[in-house]
């Protein structure tokens, strides 16, 4: 076979891999206004049109989770729209908490599909 025709072919049957984004990167716990508690802002955006409902996790550097308190834990977010959100923990845990990670709810549909999961990471 021609070596331009696989070439075209494998470009026309690829798939362009989206997922959603979570900033800030890194992220910096600040006082809230909460007696024992430190808050950060996250914002989340969402590319995938596949997916409409996301989780939010808090863990440690070897993926433990930490409890945290957020208005948002899983929630809808349309295709192409945004959210801010509040994350809130414990003073105690703060030097142990490495992650906070979102991560997307695939629906059961007849397409294959896959789930993703995008985490900010204390510096």
């Amino acid at each position: 076979m021609n070596k331009y025709f696989i070439i075209l072919c494998l470009i026309l049957l690829s798939r362009v891999a989206t997922a959603h984004e979570m900033i800030p990167t890194y992220p910096k716990w600040k006082l809230s206004i909460y007696d024992g508690l430190l808050v950060t802002e996250m914002e989340m955006f969402n590319k995938r049109e596949d997916v409409e409902y996301y989780e939010v996790a808090v863990f440690d550097d070897k993926w433990n989770p930490i409890p945290f308190v957020s208005s948002f834990k899983l929630f809808k977010l349309e295709y192409l729209s945004k959210v801010k959100f509040d994350v809130y923990i414990r003073e105690q845990d703060r030097e142990r908490t490495e992650y906070i990670c979102s991560t997307s709810k695939l629906r059961n549909n007849k397409a294959p599909a896959i789930s993703s999961m995008i985490c900010s990471r204390f510096k």
